[in-house]
């Protein structure tokens, strides 16, 4: 008669890790998380729809959302040209440009704003090229998705890397010798297997952009109906000791970038189970 014995892992078990688990994620995210739409309850339906839906709140939304998926969708894009060149190729000083595209990550906000703010203002290095053209790009909308796109950068950069390096290279030998071009190779063998990872990266790049504030409150001027920011509405609100309308606005930009998330993520999904 054989006997089966239950193998023992080194590791937690089910309940105990996912007990610690569910208590720090409360703990960090879903208790403050709550505590947001707690405070906004605080207001009637009409106060609050009143206060979500005016045209100055309403105006920085379009800004908000608008000017965040631009920079997502330009990273997106730039991103990938990054990734691949670090990647594929090799040239002096790649570690230094390796190693400054973290450094969004590590720059205080505030300090990449003011920095932005000097160089594209219309006496700045770039701005003032730009300035005889009619080119206006500080105390504008272009400015802020100019900031954003800074912040956004290395998140893509970073998601696309990886997955670039562990690509099989001999599917693509294979392609050459079939005949097909490097437009065709890239698109038909190389494209499907890292649009995951762009969208993961753009997602990422996405969800930091809407709740910038440091870097986009220099150079976007901060002028209502024109270049104000959500973030910034809702610091208004907290000095001005308006906590409910505070964590009203703060709760729709919480629900419509957890929809849009939601959606990004649906997206990457149908593109995975479509890919085999």
């Amino acid at each position: 008669m054989a006997f089966k014995f239950k193998q023992q892992s080194v590791l937690p078990g089910f309940g105990l890790s996912f007990g610690f688990t569910l208590f720090y994620l409360s703990l960090i995210v879903l208790i403050p998380l709550a505590s947001v739409f707690v405070s906004a309850s605080r207001l009637s339906w009409n106060d609050f729809w009143t206060t979500v839906t005016s045209p100055r709140v309403m105006a920085s939304y379009r800004l908000s959302f608008g000017a965040s998926f631009l920079a997502a969708s330009i990273n997106a894009v730039f991103g990938l040209l990054v990734a691949w060149v670090l990647v594929r190729y090799q040239f002096k000083g790649k570690r230094f440009f390796d190693s400054i595209i973290d450094l969004p990550f590590a720059l205080p906000t505030a300090v990449a704003g003011i920095a932005l703010t000097a160089i594209y203002a219309p006496t700045g290095w770039i701005g003032g090229l730009l300035e005889p053209l009619g080119i206006k790009t500080a105390f504008t909308p272009a400015g802020v998705v100019i900031a954003l796109t800074f912040t956004g950068l290395p998140f893509v950069v970073r998601t696309v890397q990886p997955v670039l390096a562990d690509l099989n290279r001999e599917s693509e030998d294979a392609a050459a010798s079939l005949g097909a071009t490097r437009f065709q190779t890239f698109f038909k063998i190389i494209f499907p297997e890292i649009l995951p990872s762009v969208l993961t990266g753009s997602a990422l790049a996405f969800a930091r952009a809407v709740g910038e504030y440091g870097s986009v409150v220099f150079i976007s001027g901060n002028m209502p109906m024109r270049t104000e920011i959500t973030p910034l509405l809702i610091i208004t609100k907290l000095e001005q000791y308006d906590y409910a309308g505070a964590t009203a606005i703060a709760a729709v930009m919480l629900v419509i970038s957890f929809v849009m998330l939601l959606i990004i993520n649906l997206l990457q999904r149908w593109v995975v189970r479509n890919r085999f």
